[in-house]
């Protein structure tokens, strides 16, 4: 009997255990942005290391961060084999709105095949599916590779310490290749691989003008408007086409081959889809790109939010005294978050009139990335995937950032394999978030196969 086929007996011996298990993990409420929930955090992080040791991983470690720990093991017994770094988040999103779930999001149900409990997709049912896997790989015959995981508490709250952590422990983190576990399939017969991913640059603009709200009716067509001048300033950020008119925007932006745009095309989103999707009269964005290529593999600028003035019930004729605006940046590889900055504030210089002051300041950021879908363990990827599920996964980019991605790369050179199980209607961040049971356990077979096949 192979390997394989060893640990797959395994983990059929021991779905009912699994199952126990995550529902004991989904039950602990590391919430990692409410700091009432920070013991639970840390309840979550002693939870792994326990799984971590029990799956006979050595050197497993609760590291301190300044926020939430940082859970580290390593097992370095098959010399002359890949190295993989795990990485995963156990923290999850807050619940609210508590009144919409249908069961408590800490109370883990079983409905229908699925699994519902805050957490259950992002991310834990993947990281326990993941040390299943090793467990039954290394109960039947031993690890066939070195490991080591890098599992944070902080990823739903923008990862604060994470650059620190790595810049810090930048020996420990050496590998082949990561094993990015935060991510998903496209259904439950649909497999998939994300190769690409988008960075994120959040800006706060503030438009000032006089030192008080003055009355509209009395300095009306005297004073410049800071609400019109940022209303202004937002429209001329893009074109007629659609494009960004930060200058350098484009500069380092990737062009699309024909093969890629193939590639893309081969997910079945039409464009009639994404307007289904996003319930809108119209889709809107850069000329000469469909939906799913302005989605996954060109960049874009958003107004996320504008304030200024009065907005409250009734009328009050008031010319404000500073407007504010909330702008988002999706970047794609290559592209720079602090070089976007600079950009912007090039397009300021040149556009704001002297007429008022402005002022940006510059929220949360991360790099983008794109990964090598030919390298072994891409190909490794695609056959454990091909095997399980009896059909070649689709290659797709990813809109959203995952920022650790691009900075792994960045900082150690390495590129990552995004390989996990969620599902597109599971709702993360959402309430009633699930997991579906089915693809749970397809997923130990996918890890077991590729970790073996390496």
């Amino acid at each position: 009997m192979s390997s394989i086929d060893a640990a797959m007996d395994y983990v059929r011996t021991n779905e009912e255990r699994y199952l126990a298990e995550l529902k004991e993990f989904l039950s602990i409420p590391s919430i990692s942005t409410l700091p009432e929930n920070k013991q639970d955090v840390e309840r979550a992080a002693k939870w792994l290391a326990d799984q971590l040791e029990a799956i006979g991983m050595k050197r497993v470690q609760i590291l301190a961060t300044p926020g939430h720990p940082v859970v580290y093991a390593e097992s370095l017994e098959a010399p002359g084999k890949p190295t993989i770094l795990v990485y995963g988040h156990y923290d999850v999103q807050p619940v609210d709105p508590i009144d919409a779930w249908d069961t408590d999001p800490f109370e883990p149900t079983i409905r229908d095949d699925n699994i519902y409990a805050r957490g259950a997709s992002d991310m834990k049912s993947q990281i326990v599916a993941q040390l299943k896997a090793a467990e039954a790989l290394a109960t039947q015959g031993g690890l066939p590779v070195n490991f080591k995981y890098l599992l944070e508490g902080e990823e739903e709250m923008g990862s604060p310490n994470l650059v620190p952590f790595i810049e810090e422990h930048a020996d420990l983190m050496k590998a082949d290749v990561v094993l990015n576990c935060d991510t998903g399939i496209l259904g439950p017969d649909l497999p998939a691989i994300v190769y690409a991913l988008r960075g994120l640059a959040y800006f706060e603009l503030e438009v000032h003008g006089p030192a008080n709200d003055l009355h509209s009716g009395t300095f009306g067509g005297v004073v410049h408007n800071p609400a019109q001048v940022l209303c202004d300033l937002l429209s001329g950020m893009h074109d007629a086409q659609g494009r960004v008119t930060l200058p350098g925007f484009y500069d380092s932006v990737r062009s699309l081959d024909t093969e890629e745009r193939e590639a893309l095309a081969a997910l079945n989103l039409s464009d009639v889809k994404w307007q289904a999707l996003a319930k809108t009269p119209a889709l809107w964005g850069e000329a000469g790109y469909t939906a799913t290529e302005r989605a996954g593999a060109r960049p874009t600028l958003e107004v996320n939010g504008i304030y200024g003035g009065f907005t409250g019930e009734g009328s009050k004729t008031v010319i404000p005294a500073k407007a504010m605006a909330k702008i988002s940046m999706r970047l794609v590889a290559d592209q720079d978050e602090f070089a976007v900055r600079e950009q912007l504030d090039a397009y300021l210089e040149a556009h704001a009139p002297d007429t008022v002051t402005w002022s940006v300041r510059q929220l949360a950021g991360g790099p983008g990335a794109i990964m090598d879908r030919n390298s072994r363990y891409m190909r490794t990827a695609v056959s454990a995937l091909s095997e399980v599920f009896g059909k070649e996964p689709i290659f797709k980019r990813e809109g959203g950032s995952v920022p650790i991605v691009g900075t792994l790369q960045r900082m150690l050179g390495i590129d990552s394999v995004m390989l996990g199980f969620g599902l597109p209607d599971d709702g993360i961040h959402g309430p009633n978030e699930k997991q579906h049971l089915p693809t749970f356990y397809r997923g130990i077979e996918t890890y077991i196969r590729f970790m073996a096949s390496l």
